[in-house]
């Protein structure tokens, strides 16, 4: 392998936690951002799950590539399957990416398991934001990272629609007198 590379889509984008060589804007096919996955520790609990994002079947996910030194390729995988694969709802591949300079090239990144328990497949927003308010794990409440994922998202350019009505219902539940 010349070159190593991870594929961020979410935290990860900027809150990678590793070092890295270049951080170039990409696109994986074949995969969508998707909060489809019920998190038991880091934004939920098992009686209590939030919900926090993977990459799902369907359509592209515009995100963010890093290239990582050969001297830290060891290491860094580590660190990510420490951090990605704490209850295996997670499946480690190599994604094809299309850099926004033109480059093509595969990269390392964490797609849902769909068989896995957590898999919390479609939801409706209504839905998907009644669990968000009520969940909160060892990292914080759920709502935090759907408010911070979408600010986050949005300051590097990336729009997502289906994330931001979620985050505007969270919003409207939360300020309505009923919660």
């Amino acid at each position: 392998m010349d070159e190593f590379w991870v594929f961020g889509y979410g935290s990860l984008m900027w809150n990678p936690g590793f070092a890295f060589q270049e951080r170039v804007a990409a696109r994986t096919f074949g995969y969508r951002r998707s909060l489809c996955v019920r998190s038991h520790v880091h934004r939920g609990t098992p009686e209590c799950p939030g919900l926090v994002l993977g990459l799902d079947r369907g359509g592209s996910c515009r995100g963010v590539a890093f290239r990582v030194s050969s001297d830290d390729w060891t290491g860094v995988l580590d660190y990510l399957r420490e951090r990605e694969l704490v209850t295996n709802v997670y499946l480690e591949r190599h994604l094809p990416l299309l850099l926004d300079d033109g480059r093509r090239l595969k990269a390392v990144g964490y797609v849902v398991d769909r068989e896995h328990e957590q898999y919390a497949g479609a939801l409706d927003t209504d839905e998907a934001a009644v669990i968000v308010l009520t969940a909160n794990g060892k990292s914080g409440p759920n709502d935090a990272y759907v408010v911070n994922t979408v600010a986050h998202l949005k300051e590097l350019g990336i729009r997502d629609l289906w994330l931001e009505s979620v985050e505007a219902k969270v919003r409207e539940k939360a300020q309505s007198p009923s919660q």
